[in-house]
């Protein structure tokens, strides 16, 4: 076998059943890149996806920079569907251009708003139609509870990640009392039924305004690293090229990265589209990006100029986030690692 079939067969069987095991697409668990780039001085960049139409050009630019890549869908539950086409149409593009450097899928962050019985199951019937439509990373957002229910609910809505061995990112409980002991007391509390943490995420927004908080990040990469885990940053924003280092000096291993990708998905409808999308967004609650991601098939579709303008835009905008996250030349190097260890 070459490196690419030996890499082939450590995609998870969830992700194999949905997109058939004769698909050469690399579509791997986030936790074998991290074991590839232990030793490396990278972040694995994540970038969510408003619009489908940027799909083309943010896998052209992973092959561009021989790059790993996550791709998010930020609202996997909006309908019952939902995780299913976005796998699907990730996979299509990534399938039609022969797309072979690693690549994971990424649900989520969910939210988490009660920790109520019912809550819970109906998140929990929802987390199983993600995993099943083949997902390798479930992302929770817990920041509406405490660290008491936060524990509660992630040990009750983990079987479907954890059964399967896919990877889970926890975003922290709230915080009063500061978030080192909110994160401890939570992961913690999981230590004890055994629930297995991957990523523990902080929203960028908690890191303070203009510079990270660079103390505050190596606690928590410290902490993270207690409960065999490591951080994530999420919701990075737009001073994404100048401030990605930082993480990635800091020790973070993961970031999820907003920055021009809201604009440009928005920028790609014609004015009145984006302003019906902004006045739902804001009567939602929701920044208008995520909403377009729900709302995108609901809109008039993207004329050939305005498909070909977002593709290129995504193109530029994600070759600097993986220049800064220090992605550049992963691709190869991750698929050699995990094709001459992947028994190890």
């Amino acid at each position: 076998m070459n490196v690419l079939d030996k890499v082939l067969t450590l995609r998870p069987g969830n992700t194999v059943a949905r997109v058939g095991a004769g698909s050469r697409v690399p579509l791997l668990n986030p936790r074998e890149l991290l074991r590839a780039l232990a030793e490396a001085p990278v972040a694995l960049p994540c970038l969510p996806v408003q619009a489908k139409g940027a799909l083309p050009g943010l896998l052209r630019a992973a092959r561009s920079e021989d790059a790993v890549l996550g791709l998010a869908c930020p609202h996997p539950l909006s309908d019952r569907g939902a995780p299913e086409r976005f796998v699907m149409a990730a996979h299509q593009a990534a399938a039609e251009a022969e797309h072979a450097r690693p690549l994971f899928l990424q649900a989520g962050p969910i939210r988490v708003a009660r920790a109520d019985a019912d809550t819970l199951d109906a998140l929990k019937d929802g987390i199983y139609r993600v995993v099943d439509a083949g997902f390798s990373l479930v992302s929770l957002d817990l920041s509406r509870l405490d660290s008491y229910e936060a524990v509660e609910a992630v040990n009750a809505l983990v079987a479907p990640v954890t059964e399967r061995e896919l990877a889970l990112e926890l975003t922290g409980p709230a915080a009063s009392g500061g978030f080192v002991d909110a994160y401890r007391t939570l992961l913690e509390g999981l230590r004890q039924w055994k629930v297995p943490v991957d990523f523990v995420r902080v929203p960028e927004s908690a890191l303070g305004e203009g510079e990270p908080d660079v103390r505050l990040l190596r606690s928590l990469v410290e902490l993270a690293a207690e409960y065999d885990a490591v951080l994530s940053v999420g919701e990075a924003g737009s001073a994404l090229a100048g401030g990605l280092p930082t993480y990635v000096a800091a020790g973070v291993r993961k970031v999820d990265c907003v920055g021009g990708f809201e604009r440009l998905a928005l920028g790609a409808w014609l004015p009145e589209v984006r302003a019906s999308v902004e006045e739902k967004a804001t009567a939602a609650g929701l920044p208008a990006g995520q909403l377009l991601s729900v709302l995108e098939e609901q809109l008039p579709p993207l004329d050939d100029a305005a498909r070909e303008k977002l593709e290129a835009l995504s193109f530029m905008e994600t070759t600097e986030v993986l220049a800064a996250l220090g992605a550049t030349r992963t691709g190869q190097a991750s698929l050699r690692f995990l094709a001459e260890k992947r028994g190890d």
